[in-house]
């Protein structure tokens, strides 16, 4: 799974680069060449392919194709299955499903036939009572007694059996509650630097603007955005790249534990969303994530060379009443543009902008 995460970054990262329209153009160009269809999930497999070549997903259809293996629609859908994040994440909740469709079943059985042993019981029981008293010698009696004793003990087992069932179910629903749960938690974070993804942060952004306008109680959204990224990534690779955004985010995340919410909003760019806060203590927060971040010299993992120091720009925007997601995010946008034109490396408030102009 680490180095399906490694791909999809690297991947991502390159999509959102300049050289991401002729890595697309041989995409097109290599499919057409190796007679695969240009369809959306084989577009997506070739561009991690060709993305990441040596990759898992890379080496793999270097094999089917020295192989010449047909690249059919199962081939296609096979590799998304065991490569792609999204696939692995479809097939767990299938998994998930099977797993709780035959413990229903299980279950619906059992209760089946412990419903036919209480029926037979209670006929055994009405058969008893018209027995008994009809009965005309304790020898009859005591037949009687037995066949009740034998029926009851019947009974008892078949309760236990179901009451054993029932229990072992219960303790694989609550198993597969809790794994649903994690697989939940993974669909909603990022793999590579294990903040809130974009679909979590989407989420949350909403709800907290839904809260604020319910309550008049203040929110603040801030952007932060890695200062001269690609400059870097051309410089020392992608994967150095992935080690300055873990380190960044690492950073982020301890300033933007619960209630606030951290999350990386796509590629270098980060968000963090203040419930209940003012500017104040928001504007000395990322200030204090601004110096911590520019006051460290990285060193390059594998070979231990100087790498520098990192700095980040951040802009914020408050809440207003009526405020949609968007428009709180488009706000706290043009505030981090602000922060770039001044000359990086600072945080800016949207509402000493918008005072300016």
């Amino acid at each position: 799974m680490g180095e399906e995460f490694r791909m999809t970054t690297s991947v991502e990262t390159t999509l959102r680069e300049p050289g991401a329209y002729n890595l697309s153009r041989r995409v097109i160009d290599e499919m057409e060449a190796a007679g695969v269809w240009p369809t959306p999930l084989n577009f997506e497999l070739w561009l991690h392919y060709l993305g990441d070549p040596d990759g898992a997903l890379g080496r793999e259809i270097q094999r089917l194709l020295s192989e010449q293996e047909p690249f059919t629609e199962a081939t296609a859908d096979m590799l998304a299955a065991e490569y792609l994040p999204r696939g692995r994440l479809t097939e767990e909740i299938r998994d998930a499903g099977r797993v709780l469709d035959r413990e229903l079943s299980s279950v619906a059985e059992a209760i089946s036939r412990a419903h036919k042993s209480q029926s037979a019981y209670g006929q055994t029981l009405d058969k008893a009572a018209s027995s008994i008293e009809t009965a005309g010698d304790s020898a009859s009696l005591k037949s009687i007694v037995g066949g009740l004793t034998i029926a009851t003990r019947r009974i008892q087992r078949e309760n236990e059996t179901l009451e054993k069932r029932l229990d072992v179910s219960t303790k694989e629903v609550a198993r597969l509650r809790e794994h649903l749960e994690q697989v939940r938690r993974d669909a909603m974070t990022d793999a590579l630097t294990n903040l809130a993804n974009r679909k979590a942060f989407d989420e949350h952004l909403a709800a907290a603007c839904e809260q604020a306008n319910a309550t008049n109680e203040p929110m603040i959204l801030a952007v932060l955005d890695v200062d001269h990224f690609k400059r870097f990534n051309d410089t020392w690779g992608h994967q150095t790249g992935d080690q300055v955004l873990r380190y960044v985010a690492s950073v982020i995340g301890r300033f933007g534990a619960l209630p606030r919410i951290a999350a990386r909003y796509g590629g270098e760019e980060f968000a963090v969303i203040f419930p209940r806060e003012d500017a104040g203590h928001v504007a000395t927060a990322l200030e204090a994530i601004r110096k911590e971040i520019s006051s460290r010299s990285l060193r390059r993992r594998s070979t231990n060379d100087e790498l520098g120091a990192v700095t980040i720009s951040a802009g914020f925007a408050q809440h207003r009443a009526g405020d949609t997601a968007s428009t709180l995010l488009e706000r706290a946008d043009t505030a981090l543009y602000a922060s770039k034109r001044a000359g990086r490396n600072r945080v800016t408030a949207a509402d000493v902008l918008e005072q300016a102009a």
